[in-house]
C-alpha cells in the first residue's frame, strides 16, 4: 500500500487574514487536504484566538480551488448528531464536495469549557459512538433515533441538499472501543498515536503505530469488513517525531508510514504553535520528491 494522499493541518490560530495565506499556499504547493482542528480551548494556544472549524473551512473554500478541506477532528464532546450533520452537509455543499469530515472523541478540556464539567474517558467514548451512529442515522433519513447518551426526535428536514453526496467520514481512533467504531463506520481511520504517545522516543512511537495498525486490521475482521477498503491516515508532528524539520526527515517519515500500511500522511503547516514551526521550503521540496 502506497501513500496516495499527503495532507496538512493548519491550526485555527489567529484571525482569518493570517490563516488564509496558508490555505492558499497548501492549495498551490500540492497538498491533498488542508485540515483544521475543532477546539474551544487548547494547551498549545494559551492567550490565542481559536476560530471555529466549519466556519473556517467555509472561508477556505473561497480562497482555494482544488484542495480537500477537513476537520482533524470535529469534537464529539460538544457536537451532536443533527447539528453536526447540518453543518457538515452545508460545508460539503459550499465546497463542491471537498469536505473530509474528521470526527473524534474530543478533549475533556473542551467539554469543561463548553458546559462546565469534565467527563470521564468511558463517558466520552460512549458519546463519541453516539455522535457517529446518530450522524449516520441523520444522513440515512431517520426522523427519530435513540442512542445511549444522545437522541433526536421529530426531525422533519431532508438530510442533505439535492445532489450533494455525503462527505468522507474520517474517525480518529486509538483504543479498542474507538478502533471497533472506526472499523464499522469510517471511510478513513486516523491516528496520531493517542494520549501518551507524544512523549515516546521515535522507535517506540513507530512500534506503537504498528500495533495500532494491526489492531485496526483485527477490528475490521471482527466487523466483517475488508481493511483494504478503509483509508489509513497518520498525523505526525505533535510529539517527538517531527517530519517537517528537514526534507530527509519528511521523506523518512513518509517511508515508515507507508511501510506500516498508511496511505495518508498528515503534517503540520509551517506556521503552527507549540514549537511546530517549519520552513515552507521543506514542505515544498519534500512534496516534489514524493509526487
Amino acid at each position: 500500500m502506497a501513500l496516495d494522499r499527503i495532507s496538512v493541518v493548519i491550526p485555527p490560530v489567529g484571525p482569518w487574514r493570517a490563516q488564509e495565506r496558508w490555505y492558499r499556499w497548501a492549495d498551490e504547493v500540492g497538498y491533498d487536504v488542508a485540515y483544521t482542528y475543532d477546539h474551544l480551548t487548547h494547551a498549545t494556544a494559551p492567550g490565542m484566538w481559536l476560530s471555529e472549524a466549519f466556519t473556517t473551512l467555509t472561508a477556505a473554500a473561497g480562497a482555494t480551488a482544488r484542495i480537500g478541506l477537513g476537520t482533524l477532528v470535529a469534537s464529539s464532546v460538544f457536537r451532536t448528531p443533527v447539528t453536526l450533520a447540518r453543518v457538515a452537509m452545508t460545508v460539503q455543499d459550499v465546497t463542491g464536495g471537498r469536505l473530509v469530515l474528521g470526527l473524534g472523541a474530543g478533549a475533556p478540556t473542551c467539554a469543561l469549557a463548553d458546559h462546565g464539567r469534565r467527563p470521564e474517558p468511558r463517558e466520552m467514548s460512549a458519546r463519541f459512538a453516539d455522535v457517529v451512529r446518530g450522524y449516520t442515522a441523520v444522513l440515512e433519513g431517520a426522523t427519530d433515533w435513540d442512542g445511549t447518551t444522545l437522541s433526536f426526535h421529530g426531525l422533519e428536514t431532508t438530510p442533505a441538499p439535492d445532489g450533494v453526496p455525503r462527505p468522507e467520514l474520517l474517525l480518529a481512533a486509538h483504543g479498542p472501543r474507538a478502533l471497533a467504531l472506526a472499523a464499522s463506520y469510517a471511510d478513513t481511520w486516523n491516528t496520531y498515536g493517542g494520549p501518551g504517545s507524544t512523549a515516546l522516543d521515535p522507535d517506540a512511537y513507530w512500534e506503537l503505530l504498528g500495533r495500532q495498525a494491526d489492531g485496526f486490521a483485527r477490528a475490521c475482521a471482527d466487523a466483517g469488513r475488508d481493511p483494504s477498503l478503509v483509508r489509513r491516515s497518520l498525523l505526525l508532528g505533535f510529539g517527538r517525531v517531527r517530519p517537517t524539520t528537514s526534507v530527509d526527515g519528511y521523506l523518512v517519515a513518509a517511508e515508515r508510514a507507508e511501510a506500516l500500511g498508511f496511505d495518508e500522511l498528515v503534517v503540520y503547516a509551517p506556521d503552527s504553535p507549540a514549537g511546530m514551526d517549519s520552513d515552507p521550503a521543506v514542505h515544498e521540496h519534500a512534496l516534489s520528491r514524493l509526487r
